[in-house]
């Protein structure tokens, strides 16, 4: 599962994606409540937002709720977890524009990160949930989480996380179908988008992260 990523740059949002950059800043690495870019389309044509990392933002958590993850949804149960449910069925769907995405490789006998994006050095998309949130302010706020397939026979893919664990993969969704997976509002419509991408088209190498950034994260993660 994808717990870290590279967010586009303004000017890839404006020129890769077509839409304009949203009025805020966001961080060159995303992690976990970072707020980044996503696209939606609500009727209007497509526009970038900002978003937090994960459906369910720490923020919103209540009092006394035990910390879990939603950076990233297993496809086959969105109808079932409450976290996801409402949005899959009523067609909330976004893109995730990014320059990269990270994964654990074990080949070495020890985890190493990993950074994974297209061939050609393209920034990309894959598919995601959004939903809105009232914040305290009174403002509404949206948040997001990356949708994930199996991806056992994935020759590119298999090559992530534990040994003994099932291989997941984020769904990227390639350039020819953004518009169609946007407006999608049918829930049995939208898996037709959610296949392996071609890996022949992809690219991977390692990408340590820097000790003194490993130590932060790992305090902040859960």
């Amino acid at each position: 599962m994808c717990v870290n990523f590279l967010p586009p740059s303004r000017y890839q949002l404006t020129e890769h994606f077509g839409v304009l950059p949203p009025d805020h800043d966001w961080a060159a690495e995303a992690w976990q409540d970072h707020a980044v870019p996503i696209i939606v389309d609500v009727g209007n044509g497509p526009q970038a937002i900002v978003g937090s990392y994960g459906m369910v933002p720490r923020r919103h958590l209540p009092n006394g709720r035990k910390p879990y993850s939603t950076m990233n949804a297993r496809s086959e149960t969105l109808a079932e977890r409450p976290a996801y449910r409402s949005a899959w069925r009523i067609g909330q769907y976004c893109l995730v524009p990014m320059q990269g995405f990270f994964e654990p490789n074990y080949e070495s006998g020890k985890a190493e990160r990993w950074q994974i994006g297209l061939a050609d050095d393209a920034p990309f998309a894959v598919a995601g949930l959004w939903r809105s949130w009232s914040e305290r302010d009174g403002s509404i706020g949206y948040s997001f989480t990356q949708l994930t397939i199996n991806a056992n026979t994935h020759p590119l893919m298999r090559r992530f996380h534990p040994p003994e664990e099932e291989k997941r993969s984020l769904v990227i969704v390639p350039a020819s179908a953004w518009q169609a997976w946007l407006r999608c509002r049918d829930a049995e419509a939208a898996r037709h988008h959610l296949r392996p991408y071609p890996v022949e088209q992809m690219t991977a190498f390692a990408a340590p992260l820097p000790r003194q950034q490993q130590r932060e994260q790992q305090q902040m993660l859960f």
